[in-house]
């Protein structure tokens, strides 16, 4: 029975990291709209320039934890805004490279501005001290899934 509720709690605390990302991720969004993006859009641009500013296509797709394809439209789109550029890659013709142009640098400013707004307005009331442990603990959780999913590869070869 008690390893019943135990699970039950786990799900619980699952449920909620997943409602805090969707929420958190519903205000940036709102907060982004006016700019005219999306949060595919606003999120490939951050991991370019965190990424400094040029990177492979597949490289990207693969820092933002998507599939290539899905990609593909949100920069065409970035493209037709003028905030980014695609050239074929001089040692891979079918790769291609990413590049942020100057307006697309400008507009990571103003993106950076309302993210962390955003950030202070939804950490208020929480310590400096509080926020470093959630964060270590979600780095543990984090590196237990990754275990977990190593291992059970790791089986099944």
């Amino acid at each position: 029975m008690e390893n019943d509720l135990d699970m039950l709690r786990e799900l619980s605390l699952a449920e909620r990291l997943g409602r805090l990302h969707r929420l958190w991720r519903t205000v940036a969004d709102l907060e982004l709209a006016p700019l005219g993006l999306t949060h595919p859009r606003w999120t490939a641009l951050w991991k370019l320039c965190q990424r400094g500013g040029r990177l492979g296509q597949k490289a990207l797709a693969e820092a933002l934890e998507i599939e290539l394809p899905s990609l593909m439209r949100t920069l065409g789109q970035l493209e037709e805004q003028g905030l980014i550029e695609r050239h074929c890659c001089s040692q891979d013709k079918r790769a291609r490279i990413v590049t942020l142009t100057a307006a697309g640098k400008a507009l990571l400013d103003q993106i950076e501005d309302r993210i962390m707004v955003i950030r202070r307005e939804l950490l208020t009331g929480i310590s400096p001290q509080e926020l470093a442990q959630f964060e270590d603990i979600v780095h543990r959780i984090s590196a237990n899934a990754l275990g977990k999913i190593a291992a059970q590869n790791e089986e099944r070869e």
